[in-house]
């Protein structure tokens, strides 16, 4: 059973959604030839998505590829509810990383017939997490980098500086919509680099100097 950790202990906040937060990097609403958007694309993983990233990464191989998406993730400790900018960041218990581990065969089919994103987005251990650290040990949220290898090559590389919407604009307008609990996580958007993975893969994900994980990618039974 997945558990918080926060400052490499245990924390005693449950485990609660995770919002996400699409197409919030130019250069990968590039890659995948999507619109720009005016308001963020807001979408649900429920905590049965949420897994530890560096026992291993779990992907399922009879959906088509499954695609990385590497992101900050802000750990929630404090209820957050239309909330303005100035005060969401209040709400900051936690920085990490997550993969948004997408079906993208599924996803792409999904789209054509005008379906949600669930099937592709929510499945059982599609959010894997790293540890979080106090949100006081980063300086800047907004300038804040990140990257991922595939294999010792560099396949993501981002800075939080990249967004198209900060963090304090998005925790806003995300909390008009959906009342932030203590427990919950909230993933950024990625950068250009999704590509498929495959089951023997070394993953090597890193947050500035804070964190660094290395995992396996391996096939679900």
């Amino acid at each position: 059973m997945y558990r918080h950790i926060l400052d490499g202990q245990i924390s005693e906040l449950p485990v609660g959604k995770a919002v996400c937060v699409g197409r919030n990097y130019l250069d990968h609403i590039r890659e995948l030839g999507n619109e720009v958007l005016t308001e963020p694309l807001l979408f649900i993983k429920p905590n049965t998505a949420m897994v530890t990233m560096q026992d291993s990464v779990v992907i399922p191989t009879q959906w088509g590829e499954c695609h990385n998406e590497l992101e900050v993730a802000l750990l929630i400790d404090k209820p957050l509810g239309n909330a303005a900018e100035a005060s969401a960041m209040q709400a900051i218990g936690g920085v990490g990383l997550a993969l948004d581990l997408t079906l993208r065969d599924v996803q792409d089919n999904l789209k054509k017939q005008g379906q949600p994103w669930e099937r592709a987005k929510a499945f059982d251990g599609a959010c894997p997490l790293s540890p979080f650290i106090s949100a006081g040990q980063i300086p800047n949220l907004d300038a804040l980098c990140f990257s991922l290898e595939v294999d010792g090559a560099v396949r993501q590389q981002g800075d939080t500086s990249m967004m198209m919407r900060r963090v304090a604009t998005l925790l806003s307008a995300i909390s008009q919509v959906f009342t932030l609990l203590p427990g919950d996580v909230v993933l950024t958007g990625t950068p250009a680099g999704v590509a498929p993975l495959r089951p023997g893969q070394h993953l090597r994900a890193s947050l500035a100097d804070k964190i660094e994980i290395e995992t396996r990618v391996i096939a679900r039974d």
